[in-house]
């Protein structure tokens, strides 16, 4: 699938599933837990936001502006995704003092060739946000078709309300 990144035109290993199909089964590295899987999450409604760099400028943003909505939404997983290690993720949440959501690992790239998320040229997972129902199934997708522009916040937080 083709995203922009800077402008300039990247692809993905594959098309990423559409709404209403069951989300991929995944296990990703978690600080300090270890790993967290889609039975990890199943029971609850989950919100999954991919972002490409944790320690960029619009992945930091999102991922911050989504942490700040946690407490409003108790019967939501919020999790964050990207190809940076568990220590780098681990770092930028004492850094920027985000404590709330769960940040998850990519960085064997498994989760985003799963997906039909992945741009091998440039080692990362396309911007993408997530949100499952109890059972694990696709309920909305926003695919951010330029990597350096942020997510729809109020149509997912809108989404979520609707489900609650």
């Amino acid at each position: 699938m083709e995203f922009t990144m800077h402008e300039k035109t990247v692809v993905t290993n594959g098309q990423p599933p559409v709404v209403g199909t069951d989300f991929p089964d995944f296990k990703l590295a978690a600080e300090p837990d270890g790993t967290v899987s889609l039975a990890d999450v199943k029971g609850k409604y989950t919100l999954i936001s991919v972002v490409p760099d944790i320690d960029t400028r619009v992945c930091s943003l999102s991922t911050k502006k989504f942490n700040q909505q946690v407490d409003n939404f108790p019967a939501i997983n919020f999790l964050t995704v990207s190809t940076n290690t568990p220590e780098q993720q681990k770092n930028w949440c004492a850094a920027e003092g985000v404590s709330k959501i769960k940040l998850l690992s990519d960085q064997e790239h498994q989760f985003g060739l799963s997906l039909g998320l992945y741009i091998e040229t440039a080692g990362i997972d396309a911007r993408s946000i997530w949100l499952l129902d109890k059972n694990g199934t696709i309920i909305y997708r926003e695919l951010v078709k330029e990597m350096t522009h942020e997510p729809d916040y109020e149509q997912v937080l809108a989404k979520i309300k609707t489900v609650l």
